[in-house]
């Protein structure tokens, strides 16, 4: 069993404060976004042993254990990271596998180099993921029904607006959402500037629902984003709630903090509220079109204290224990690769103590038993 010490990425959506406050640290006044758990090689967890991915590769089959290399490959296939959003993500989208595969070998054959601004897959893999709240976590997720996207436009009332109102109501469901993203993203830039100048205003009048849209438009004044957002559900997750994000489907995080897994691939299509290149008709390629109730996830309890979020994917799998002081300890021994979360009070992990933002890495077949007094999560995979 290895003490994980784990790289904080700086990016500049993220929360000044919000990690910090996590590990009893002091701000350093800078934005603390994400910090990664896992070998991902852009900043692998450090060990005793090395840089996790350097662990892995000496000998994959000791470290993840041979079902998982067979499924996998000789990696660890899943990336964890405490997430801090103190402004609005880009919106985006992830590829399905298959999608993946085309994408990556289609942008290699043409020479694509894999560090342009412009390159849209940067590896063959998927990436569905899952961000559970520590906090309450704001955050968009899958389309509304095109009828509801109508009356949100339409309250504003703004005239540059109407004519995607009217597309609403002229389709059915998956063509009027196609059809409207497809104009929000294609519209001339300073008309689209002008219309979400006007909506921005008019949020900001309204309040209420609209306020989060609002919030955007402050973020990204003038980005189409801010109108294709409002074709989105809005989600606000109490913490110990969880979204899954699956292949096509269009989502963003706007504001909290939360534990997130997912497969290991750095591949994003963006839709807008974002500097960088967004791709529209291959945004419009992988885009699922239908609309889509975000499906809050609620951990489900099992006898022995484990708490288990479902999803449809093996890639990883996250689930939680609530460690009370003077219980038996939790045997987490398994055949798969782990990582061990502390989020809240302490746990001690085999003979390693464990505060809140630290971890440590299990390797397959390693024992392991939790106690203490806190919440530790669990990250592995179905093999």
């Amino acid at each position: 069993m290895d003490r994980l010490d784990n790289t904080i990425r700086p990016y500049a959506w993220g929360s000044t404060t919000a990690i910090a406050r996590l590990l009893g640290a002091e701000p350093t006044g800078e934005p603390q976004a994400e910090m990664w758990m896992g070998a991902h090689p852009g900043a692998p967890s450090r060990t005793g042993r090395g840089p996790l991915n350097e662990v892995v590769g000496e000998d994959p089959e000791r470290e993840l254990g041979r079902a998982a290399v067979a499924k996998f490959g000789p990696r660890l296939p899943f990336l964890l990271k405490i997430l801090a959003a103190g402004a609005p993500l880009s919106l985006q989208v992830h590829p399905d596998l298959e999608q993946a595969r085309e994408g990556f070998e289609d942008e290699e054959s043409r020479g694509v180099p894999i560090d342009a601004p412009h390159r849209n897959y940067k590896d063959a893999n998927h990436k569905p993921e899952l961000i559970c709240a520590l906090t309450e976590f704001d955050g968009l997720c899958g389309f509304r029904a095109p009828g509801e996207a109508a009356d949100l436009l339409a309250g504003l009332d703004v005239d540059s607006l109407k004519p995607y109102v009217d597309l609403l109501h002229a389709h059915p469901e998956d063509a009027a959402l196609r059809e409207v993203l497809t104009a929000v993203l294609s519209a001339d830039p300073d008309e689209m500037a002008h219309t979400v100048t006007e909506t921005a205003a008019a949020c900001d009048r309204l309040g209420g629902a609209y306020a989060p849209y609002a919030d955007l438009a402050h973020h990204y004044p003038g980005d189409p984003g801010v109108i294709a957002a409002m074709l989105l559900n809005y989600v606000q997750l109490q913490p110990g709630e969880a979204l899954f994000l699956g292949a096509g489907v269009p989502h963003a995080y706007l504001n909290g903090l939360g534990v997130e897994i997912m497969a290991n691939s750095d591949n994003v299509l963006r839709c807008g509220l974002t500097p960088k290149h967004v791709d529209v008709p291959e945004l419009l390629r992988i885009v699922r079109f239908e609309a889509t109730d975000p499906g809050v996830l609620r951990p489900e309890a099992s006898p022995d204290g484990e708490e288990v979020y479902a999803t449809p994917i093996d890639e990883f799998r996250l689930s939680r224990y609530v460690l009370a002081e003077g219980a038996v300890p939790h045997d987490l021994t398994r055949d798969t690769p782990q990582i061990l979360l502390c989020t809240a009070g302490t746990a001690l992990a085999g003979h390693i103590a464990l505060a809140p933002g630290q971890s440590v890495f299990v390797p397959a077949g390693e024992k392991a038993e939790v106690s203490g007094n806190g919440t530790v999560f669990r990250a592995t995979v179905v093999a």
